[in-house]
Parts: C-alpha cells; sequence; structure tokens
C-alpha cells in the first residue's frame, strides 16, 4: 500500500520537473522566431510518439472498448482544449484567459468526489483550497487590460472543463484495469487526429522560419509530451483530487524558478504569493495523502500497476 503511494509522488515529481522546464522555454519559439502556435501543436503531437514507443514496448496493448473510449477521451480533451487554447489568445488577454484555465483541476477534483467517491482528509482538502488558490495567482502576469468579457471567455471555460475532465478520465482508465501505456496510445492517437484541425487554423505551413524554430520547438515539446506520460502513470497510482492540484501547483513554481535563473526575471507579487500556497497547499496534500493511506477501492488492478515499469523505458515533465 505504502509503496503505491510512494510510486504515485514519484511520477507526481517527475512531471514537475519536465513539466517546470518545459513552461520555462516553452514560448521561446513563438517569441524569438514567431512560429506559429498551431505549428506548435502539429509537432508537439509527433513528439508524443516518442514516449510512446517506450511505454507500449514490452507492454500490451489493451484492445478492449472501455480502454478505447477512456484514451480517446483523455486525448481529444487535451488535445482538443490545447486548439482551443490557440483561439482563446487571439482573441482575449492571456492574463485573463490563463487563471479561468488554470481552475481546471476543481473540474477533476469534482468529478472524483462526486463519480469515483474519492475520499480525502479534511487536512488534504485544505491543501486543494490552497493549491487552487495558489494556481490561479500563478497565472497572474503583471501589466493588464480592460478587455474582461467576449467569445474568449467561453473558450477559456472550455478549455478549464476540457483539461479538468482529461485528468478525471486518466484516473477512470486506470480504476477501469487499462494499463498506462494503452491509455497514453490511446493519447498520443488523439493528439494525432487533430493534426489536420491544426493544419487548417493555421492556413498552411509557415514560410521563412528558420531551422532552429521546429528544432526547439520538438525539444521542448517533447519535455512535455514525457510528461504527459508521467501524468498518466501518477493518476493511475494517486487520488485525482490529490494528484491534479498538487502537479498543477508545483509545475509552475519551478518554471519561475527556472525563469528567473535563466531570464533573470522576477515574479510579480501574486506569483510570489502563489508560490508560497503552491508549496504549503502541496505539503498539506502529500502529508494528509501519507498519513490516511490510499483507500483500496480505488487503487487500480494488477493490470494498471503492471505498467510500473514503463517509466524505465521512457527517456528519462495549456491546456492545453
Amino acid at each position: 500500500m505504502n509503496g503505491v503511494k510512494r510510486n504515485w509522488m514519484v511520477y507526481a515529481t517527475l512531471l514537475v520537473v519536465f513539466w517546470g522546464v518545459w513552461g520555462a522555454f516553452s514560448s521561446e519559439p513563438n517569441s524569438r522566431y514567431g512560429y506559429p502556435n498551431e505549428m506548435i501543436y502539429i509537432i508537439w503531437a509527433f513528439t508524443m510518439l516518442i514516449p510512446a514507443y517506450f511505454a507500449l514496448r514490452g507492454n500490451r496493448f489493451d484492445r478492449r472498448p472501455v480502454a478505447a473510449m477512456w484514451g480517446l477521451l483523455a486525448g481529444l480533451t487535451g488535445a482538443g482544449g490545447q486548439l482551443l487554447l490557440f483561439q482563446a489568445l487571439s482573441e482575449g488577454p492571456a492574463y485573463l484567459i490563463f487563471p479561468v484555465v488554470s481552475l481546471s483541476p476543481v473540474i477533476t477534483v469534482l468529478m472524483a468526489t462526486v463519480l469515483l467517491r474519492e475520499r480525502i482528509a479534511r487536512l488534504a482538502v485544505v491543501g486543494v483550497v490552497i493549491a487552487l488558490v495558489s494556481i490561479v495567482l500563478l497565472s497572474i502576469p503583471g501589466g493588464g487590460s480592460s478587455a474582461s468579457h467576449g467569445p474568449w471567455l467561453l473558450l477559456a471555460i472550455l478549455i478549464c472543463v476540457a483539461w479538468g475532465a482529461q485528468a478525471f478520465c486518466m484516473r477512470k482508465a486506470a480504476l477501469d484495469g487499462v494499463n498506462d501505456a494503452t491509455t497514453f496510445g490511446w493519447m498520443t492517437i488523439s493528439g494525432l487526429l487533430l493534426v489536420p484541425v491544426a493544419f487548417a487554423m493555421m492556413g498552411g505551413l509557415p514560410s521563412g522560419a528558420p531551422w532552429q524554430a521546429p528544432a526547439l520547438t520538438a525539444v521542448t515539446q517533447v519535455l512535455n509530451a514525457i510528461g504527459a506520460l508521467f501524468l498518466v502513470m501518477a493518476l493511475s497510482r494517486g487520488k485525482a483530487s490529490v494528484v491534479a492540484p498538487v502537479t498543477n501547483a508545483l509545475a509552475p513554481v519551478l518554471t519561475i524558478v527556472l525563469s528567473l535563473a535563466v531570464y533573470q526575471t522576477l515574479p510579480n507579487i501574486w506569483g510570489t504569493i502563489g508560490i508560497v500556497f503552491a508549496l504549503v497547499g502541496s505539503t498539506l496534500m502529500v502529508y494528509s495523502d501519507e498519513k490516511t493511506g490510499e483507500d483500496p477501492a480505488t487503487v487500480p488492478g494488477p493490470e494498471a500497476s503492471a505498467a510500473a515499469g514503463v517509466a524505465h523505458g521512457a527517456p528519462t515533465v495549456n491546456q492545453p
């Protein structure tokens, strides 16, 4: 039992590392070379094939309809949310969009407690609330704009719901005995299915982009893709109502720390408070989960646990 709990913490930590590094450098292709966000999505979709290969190597691909259903739902909600984010950012201010999108763990927690009957201790509830507040604070950049409503708001809400539902689908797949490799395989297929949509949104291949743009995109998006695999693995071993807020709170903290070291950029007052809240909230949730133990009813079966060795084969991670 304790081994299962420690496992989710290990994969959640790896997720925070990979997504934290990815977050610090993910905007470089666009800001430095003007590379279209839709092209970044397309490259990301293909980089998913790398961790998918290592995950599926030596693991059985579950061909049951239930595996396809939850895997495709997890993939389409995640990738679809990413495409919606590009559209939202073209219509509204990022400083208002990201705080809305960052509330996706609220959707995950609500779905997990209502539909999966996950129970968390009172101390963990306090941690969840603090972590959710920190996510919003970490999403508030400096500067401002007079725009407060518009079509982008509906899109931001849809992205929030989609990404919150994605984490729920990953957890539900594990509880239905679907191994991690299969779920990630279907997620990879889902991302590739939406590549034509990204091409249509972009209006054709970009011209005049230097080779550094796709190269840098590929490097950063590999981190993103590997992080997605670790998210699947963390959610198959830990409660969605704990894993989602912890990872969503701590990854931006690492991004801010790296940005401070690399770009010499200090976080604003909200970011500073958010870092403190993220650390406190995550500590409370992890401590409470370690103390109370995982509910046996929510521990994935042998089929899901059999994929525990997947990470050993993987390279050693907005609304998306």
